[in-house]
């Protein structure tokens, strides 16, 4: 197979509706931040390639009334995303990112959103599983990961900075999850 969806996507700082032309995508989590604007909330991931989700004000809803309004919580869980063609801005169908099912759910889940100032649908949400590490080394990043989550200074501690050195060293892909998150939690790890 010669896949093309590779040259499909547009160049933007953010996913976007384009980069799922292709199929739904699921997602690992790895930093939240708030910021200002119209999408204050970036959600960093694996393999984003500085390209954060930046979910609409809808989908801000769905987080928070399913995994609660602590977006440091939501570090090491996952979404799956998809396209929606019926998103409306404007008055106008422009397309638009969903959110399909979720980590940390026990049930599926339908909650009312707007629709139009006038109109609100249920959406419905599923409970995503995971399958969970099985190397040490992930495992390993794993409770970390859970550590910065939780608000906890890692910075300081002799043995996470050993771990962080061996993963730059022998697994970049873990040491960029615990550098994604520190810099959500840590302005100072930012770059």
């Amino acid at each position: 197979m010669i896949d093309l969806r590779g040259t499909i996507k547009p160049k933007s700082d953010q996913l976007n509706a384009d980069d799922l032309i292709g199929g739904p995508v699921t997602i690992r989590i790895t930093g939240v931040s708030v910021g200002e604007g119209e999408q204050p909330v970036s959600i960093s991931f694996e393999g984003d390639g500085g390209k954060p989700f930046k979910p609409g004000k809808s989908m801000r809803r769905v987080l928070v009334n399913l995994w609660g309004p602590d977006g440091a919580t939501y570090v090491g869980r996952s979404l799956t995303l998809y396209r929606d063609e019926q998103v409306v801005f404007g008055g106008v169908e422009v397309g638009g990112i969903r959110i399909s099912h979720m980590s940390h759910l026990q049930r599926e889940t339908t909650m009312a959103l707007t629709a139009t100032k006038a109109k609100r649908k249920p959406f419905t949400v599923r409970p995503l599983v995971v399958e969970k590490p099985t190397d040490k080394a992930a495992i390993a990043v794993e409770a970390l990961l859970a550590r910065i989550a939780g608000g906890e200074d890692v910075t300081a501690d002799a043995k996470v900075a050993e771990q962080r050195a061996w993963l730059a060293k022998n697994r970049p892909e873990l040491a960029e999850q615990i550098n994604s998150a520190l810099a959500a939690q840590l302005p100072e790890f930012a770059e």
